[in-house]
């Protein structure tokens, strides 16, 4: 066989198995870095420990009941999202709240396979290999890495196979991976309707029109019929953020100036040539909700809230690429998108580079001794515990949040704080007065260590570590 030929082969099958190679070693960074915030206490059972009670719900065959929420609380009146009884069957296999961590792990990976591969066709396996690192690496997925687990993970894939369909013309199959994300959350439809706009304008009028009536139909359904009827208060919980305060509407979407921060950062990485594609318009339903909102959380770059943007912005990015029809600029510029990603994780810093520095990897002997402390706790046992503790004891007790329960009506046999106070949740006066409370009903030190203290409803003698 002549050599070119064996040569041609080899660039071809590394260029296959590249975008996978990829996605296993993000795999394997965001796994390290959910696992290890996890054992060292830094979830949360907002939302976390929510979470993991929904899917807990559906792998017992029922609905998706949070007792952190609210007693009986179905999550379904919350935020649309019945995507999670897809990992149930996992969770019977694997129940705990890293099972959960994994998945999402696994899920935001998988995403960068298709990005990568069309990146390799654009820019060549040097450059697509920098495009997909860069992805992997950006800002918003790092960030919703580092904050528990949501369902917007689901999310980030649909997106990246849908979007690079349709930059590869292949029609059906973008409308196949992204209708399914009326199922994700309640917002999304939004963004299947835009998508299904960019489907029409591409010559796809039938298709696009169908995308359309889909996902606007079903996103009222959702929040004008569905989120109330399981929502306790038969509301929808969000709507209030949304409605008008006396400003200015282009004021209220683009000031305060963390807002335009937030365009910059989403932007930027890319060399702002996404703004060069069509497909950037998938961006605006999220970005008007968010900057909307009278919310201040949802206004910046942490937490999980851009995750479902990366996709969009760079495979705007790679279809502004596919315009430049020139393999030396699409190269360049993909390599310059990766030194971006680079510096920003290094010098930011970014949640990723807790990976390379050699403290992450101490024993934490604190986080050890307080699952030792949490585990005199039975299993089946009914607890109040504050945000810090909620998700290690959701996977094999029912958990109440602390320090709004116990209260009249709902007394766990046991409660469990930090010491001091967690406060991510409640004002350090809440939870002193809770904590001040627990003895009028009923409650005794039964541990108590130099992190935990734990409560319970009996006349157990006090016991100090």
């Amino acid at each position: 066989m002549p050599a070119a030929v064996v040569h041609a082969r080899t660039v071809t099958t590394k260029s296959t198995t590249a975008p996978y190679l990829l996605a296993a070693a993000l795999f394997l960074a965001y796994a390290c870095w959910s696992i290890h915030r996890h054992l060292r206490l830094q979830t949360s059972g907002y939302d976390l420990g929510i979470f993991e009670q929904a899917v807990r719900g559906y792998a017992g065959l029922g609905a998706p009941v949070s007792t952190i929420k609210a007693p009986g609380f179905n999550l379904l009146g919350d935020h649309f999202h019945p995507v999670l009884a897809v990992l149930a069957p996992l969770y019977r296999l694997f129940p705990g709240p890293v099972t959960l961590l994994v998945a999402q792990a696994a899920l935001i990976a998988a995403s960068s396979i298709p990005i990568t591969r069309l990146a390799i066709r654009l820019a060549g396996r040097s450059g697509g290999l920098s495009a997909g690192t860069a992805y992997g690496m950006s800002w918003g997925l790092q960030s919703a890495v580092d904050f528990d687990f949501h369902e917007v993970a689901f999310a980030v894939p649909l997106l990246a196979f849908g979007l690079t369909a349709l930059v590869e013309r292949r029609w059906t199959a973008a409308a196949a991976w992204t209708l399914p994300l009326i199922a994700v959350k309640e917002d999304l439809p939004a963004t299947v309707a835009v998508i299904g706009l960019l489907l029409a304008l591409r010559g796809r009028r039938r298709l696009g029109a169908a995308m359309i009536l889909i996902a606007v139909g079903s996103g009222l359904v959702i929040i004008g019929v569905v989120l109330p009827a399981l929502n306790p208060d038969h509301l929808y919980p969000y709507a209030g953020s949304t409605a008008f305060n006396g400003q200015g509407p282009l004021y209220r979407l683009f000031f305060p100036a963390i807002k335009l921060h937030t365009l910059l950062w989403l932007l930027a990485p890319t060399l702002f040539l996404a703004l060069r594609s069509p497909l950037l318009l998938a961006v605006v339903p999220t970005l008007a909700w968010r900057f909307w909102s009278t919310n201040p959380s949802y206004w910046g770059t942490g937490f999980q809230y851009s995750a479902v943007l990366m996709p969009i912005v760079f495979v705007a990015f790679l279809d502004a690429l596919d315009t430049i029809g020139n393999g030396r600029a699409a190269r360049a510029a993909a390599h310059a998108t990766c030194l971006i990603a680079l510096a920003a994780t290094l010098l930011n810093p970014l949640p990723l580079r807790g990976l390379l520095m050699p403290g992450t990897w101490a024993t934490d002997t604190g986080a050890g001794q307080v699952r030792l402390a949490l585990a005199r706790i039975p299993d089946d046992a009914r607890v109040a515990a504050d945000n810090r503790f909620a998700p290690q004891l959701t996977s094999r007790c029912t958990v109440y949040f602390f320090p709004v329960y116990p209260q009249a009506g709902v007394r766990p046999e046991w409660v469990a704080v930090s010491d001091p106070p967690d406060t991510t949740m409640a004002a350090p006066a809440t939870m002193a007065a809770a904590i001040d409370r627990l003895p009028a009903y009923g409650y005794q030190v039964v541990l108590r260590t130099s992190d935990v203290i734990i409560f319970h409803r009996s006349g157990a003698a006090t016991v100090s570590e």
